[in-house]
């Protein structure tokens, strides 16, 4: 264990004027506070505290992160309170205590839960000072450095996988390699032990076959820069096994053809002798296709600067070599922690490096529960970047794979939302278009757009489908509101009564639900049955139920009741029973049938589905003979006023055309001309004279459906038109 006047003494080398007065009033704290608590090892547990501490120091963080460091763990596992911290030692270091306590004594009901608020709490305590998660790193680390002394291995495997999946990720997040490869070191250990084994007696084979291969790689380098006119520091070193392991799995290859297993750094003085080194290195050495990357002209999100190249080197070897400046490397190691100069207020989280922090804190605004932002968390994280620009010419990072959606929400949540289309390098061209290195993207927006639930079947970063799902979410209920209104309005009226929120809020409490809209929503949902709240609000009509609540019904009556639904159906008379579905978003509290593909102007009937609020199918659909003995979930709706709007509704076609040169461009241009959009296309049946085939089309309505095929039966290379059923 560290003792008290090495501590300070670390903290004097790089910051004289560090505070030692509160050092040492930290240490004394926390060691009477800790008193003889004992660590797994059998160690006192203020041996913890304190490497925590020393790690701090090797990171040359200022008085304020030390004592955090000394103290972190107080507010859990002793009697110290906020209170007596900002008492004894100020506000700022009670606030960073509180910001990385571990929030062990949280009720939660599973690990993943723990994990996510965890992070949760994180998020919003860095976000206003970085070194919150600065402690927080150099605590994980000391925790995998002794992890071996816990007992239980399921319990050593959580705490390696959290450490892998966030607490890795987020130092390489604020540039710390040095922090991150050793975490990633120790947490693949506790993961796969076989597995580096594997990869750490291959490289003990190398080393026998060719032990003086990096001194002798190292003195060619530098022996070529140095004909050049160059003086730099040459250093070579191995990848670590995870390292090697994971571009293993990533490029599925064998560790014989991994043209990167050693690395040399190359320190020269400024940028232009970066580049100088790169020409003369290129010049002399065969150059691997596609391993340059210029870090410096485009650095990383987390401020890392270098130049990236890889080549056939010195006795043949493949190599990657990194050339950068000494201020570059400095900044390669350490990170934020390299810059960050706390008694002059350090750099605002304001700044570009930390975009990422701040798209975390809007997915922590938009996620509804911690496992959500947890998963979208981890996709903002993990994932290779790719580089793009705005018309200004300011650059956006946003993982591998990203659409321009991703890029309008990484711009603003407001671009996003109104996104409509985006042109890529000049070029309109799909919202789903994947993203890659250099694109220039120009985002179109309309304020009548809203974002589309189907944009999160191709988004990939949590910060977009945050936005997306929470859109759809508020939405969503909105729509089983008014649903669900309309369903008690027509149960209501249908025995006589109004149905009133007073009414409502007094059985609220029956069915479980903390208030009247929420009882109402789950009626649009379908959760709840309409006829359960009547008669839970008038008992008097109570009737015998199932076990499972539906009405007692015999199945003879059933298929009246059915019938009588089809028969309400198709006289469509607006009267006070029926629901009007239009200006309900399709896909959210309703959703039409894809057996029959109902269209405005159709006859058509509603079938509640739990959870999904109602299904509209046409009233000659024979899927609805299935729901005969359900009469219950069936609900008179109409379209009231057919044809309005701007809505674009699937009709679907069976058509077959003659086998000959032209058929298929007849049939695209007089859906064109009739204003129609194919959305879908499958041939069914082949042979050598006729194609049958289906197709989906956009339009209006019915009639719009109708004047298309009307015009497609009068085309001659069409034989057969008909509308499409179940």
């Amino acid at each position: 264990m560290i003792r008290q006047f090495e501590l300070v003494e670390r903290v004097h080398s790089y910051d004289p004027e560090a505070d030692e007065d509160m050092l040492n009033r930290a240490y004394v704290y926390g060691l009477q506070k800790h008193g003889s608590q004992l660590r797994a090892s059998g160690d006192p547990y203020f041996s913890h505290p304190v490497e925590v501490a020393g790690i701090l120091a090797e990171m040359r963080l200022d008085t304020s992160s030390i004592v955090t460091g000394l103290l972190h763990d107080t507010l859990e596992d002793t009697d110290a309170t906020r209170d007596e911290l900002a008492r004894l030692f100020g506000e700022e270091i009670a606030k960073l205590v509180d910001g990385v306590t571990k929030l062990s004594r949280l009720e939660v009901q599973s690990e993943t839960t723990k994990e996510a608020e965890n992070l949760r709490k994180l998020v919003l305590a860095m976000s206003s000072d970085i070194r919150v998660l600065l402690v927080k790193l150099a605590d994980r680390l000391h925790n995998m450095r002794t992890l071996h002394h816990i007992k239980d291995p399921a319990r050593r495997r959580r705490i390696a996988r959290e450490t892998m999946d966030l607490y890795a990720p987020l130092a390489s997040r604020i540039g710390m390699e040095r922090v991150k490869r050793e975490l990633e070191e120790l947490a693949f250990a506790e993961l796969n032990p076989d597995g580096r084994a594997s990869v750490q007696a291959r490289l003990g084979y190398l080393r026998e076959k060719g032990e003086q291969i990096i001194p002798q790689v190292e003195a060619e380098l530098s022996e070529t820069l140095k004909d050049g006119g160059l003086t730099a520091q040459v250093s070579g070193r191995e990848k670590t096994p995870y390292s090697i392991w994971r571009k293993m799995q990533q490029k599925n290859v064998s560790f014989e053809q991994l043209a990167d297993i050693m690395a040399f750094r190359i320190i020269v003085s400024d940028v232009t002798e970066c580049y100088q080194a790169l020409g003369l290195l290129h010049g002399r050495y065969q150059v691997l296709p596609q391993r340059f990357k210029d870090y410096i002209s485009v650095p990383k999100p987390n401020g890392y600067r270098s130049l990236h190249t890889g080549v056939i080197g010195p006795h043949g070897q493949r190599i990657e070599i990194q050339i950068r400046t000494a201020e570059m490397q400095e900044q390669s190691e350490r990170g934020v922690a390299a810059h960050w100069i706390y008694k002059q207020g350090g750099p605002s989280t304001d700044a570009p490096q930390y975009a990422w922090l701040r798209s975390l804190i809007d997915i922590l605004d938009k996620a509804p529960d911690a496992a959500e932002f947890l998963e979208h968390t981890k996709l903002e994280m993990f994932q290779d970047q790719v580089f793009c620009f705005t018309p200004k010419g300011n650059l956006i990072s946003l993982p591998r794979g990203a659409t321009p959606i991703d890029f309008a929400y990484a711009v603003h949540s407001q671009v996003g939302d109104t996104c409509v289309g985006a042109k890529i390098n000049g070029r309109m061209l799909p919202l789903r278009t994947q993203l890659q290195n250099g694109d220039q993207i120009e985002i179109v927006t309309s304020k009548a757009q809203t974002p589309s639930p189907t944009w999160e079947r191709f988004v990939v970063t949590g910060k977009a489908k945050a936005a997306i799902r929470r859109f759809v979410r508020v939405r969503q209920r909105e729509q089983y509101l008014q649903l669900g209104r309309s369903l008690l309005d027509k149960t209501f009226h249908e025995e006589g009564y109004e149905v009133t929120d007073k009414g409502l809020d007094g059985v609220k409490a029956n069915f479980k639900q903390a208030s009247v809209d929420d009882l109402i929503a789950n009626v649009g949902a379908g959760l709840i049955g309409s006829r359960e709240v009547l008669t839970a609000v008038y008992p008097g009509l109570k009737q015998p139920r199932k076990p499972g609540g539906a009405d007692v019904v015999p199945i003879s009556r059933a298929r009246s009741k059915a019938g009588r639904a089809r028969e309400n159906a198709a006289k469509q008379d607006h009267s006070h029973g029926q629901i009007a579905i239009t200006g309900l978003i399709p896909g959210m509290a309703v959703h039409f049938a894809r057996c029959c593909h109902p269209l405005p102007g159709d006859r058509i009937v509603g079938i509640i589905t739990t959870g999904k609020g109602v299904t509209i199918h046409t009233i000659d659909c024979a899927t609805l003979e299935s729901f005969s003995e359900s009469p219950e979930r069936w609900i008179d709706v109409g379209w009231d006023a057919v044809g309005e709007g701007a809505a674009a509704y699937t009709g679907r076609l069976k058509i077959t055309v003659a086998n000959q040169p032209g058929s298929l461009s007849s049939l695209s241009t007089v859906i064109a001309r009739h204003e129609g959009n194919i959305s879908n296309l499958r041939i069914v049946n082949r042979s050598m004279d006729f194609f049958d085939m289906v197709i989906d089309v956009e339009v209006s309505d019915v009639k719009h459906l109708a004047d298309i095929t009307a015009a497609l039966r009068a085309t001659p290379a069409i034989n057969a038109v008909e509308r499409a059923r179940n």
